[in-house]
This record gives structure tokens, sequence and C-alpha cells, in this order.
């Protein structure tokens, strides 16, 4: 009643080849430039414009003042802050308010 099916002409060429051709796998050779890491930072001397111009400053706002990533803006705010060149106000998860010390 039954048996084996008979392989489809595309399983009968794997097994003759021994190998599928879509499963092999290229291997990462270290070939090309690896990638460097990039470092922005802010210019302090238009951040601090920015934070001495205005009554209250956040990490969102400084970023798109100076035109860099938040990040940036932030780890800025936090050394500022670790200097004493800023106080933060007030803020809650990652949204802190800073004035100008």
């Amino acid at each position: 009643m039954g048996g084996a099916k008979k392989p489809s002409p595309t399983k009968q060429e794997k097994s003759q080849t021994g190998r599928d051709p879509k499963k092999t796998k290229k291997k990462k050779a270290d070939s090309g430039p690896k990638k460097a890491e990039i470092t922005v930072l802010v210019d302090e001397q238009q951040a601090m414009k920015i934070i001495q111009g205005s009554k209250l400053v956040t990490v969102h706002e400084l970023a798109r003042q100076t035109g860099v990533k938040i990040s940036a803006a932030n780890a800025f705010l936090r050394d500022s802050e670790a200097k004493g060149a800023i106080k933060k106000i007030s803020g809650h998860s990652g949204h802190h308010i800073y004035k100008s010390a």
C-alpha cells in the first residue's frame, strides 16, 4: 500500500551532488577595513551659551540645538553636573531638567 514517495527532481539533483547549494555557508573573512568608533563631541562653548541663555534645559533640547545625538548631549550634561557647572532641578526616568549653576 504505500511506500516511499518519489523524490522531486531537485531533491534527486541534490542527492547526486552530495551537498545542498542553498545551505552552503560563506565564512566571514577579515576582508575589508574594520569600522572605526565614531565619537561626537558637544561644542562646550556653544552648549554653555544655550544653557545659560535659557531658564531650564533638557537633554532633548540641548541635543536639538547643538545638532548632536541625545546620548552625546546626555553625557555632556552629566559631566557638567559632576563639574558643578549646572544643577539637576528635577526629572524622572531619564528625563531630567537642568539649569545653570
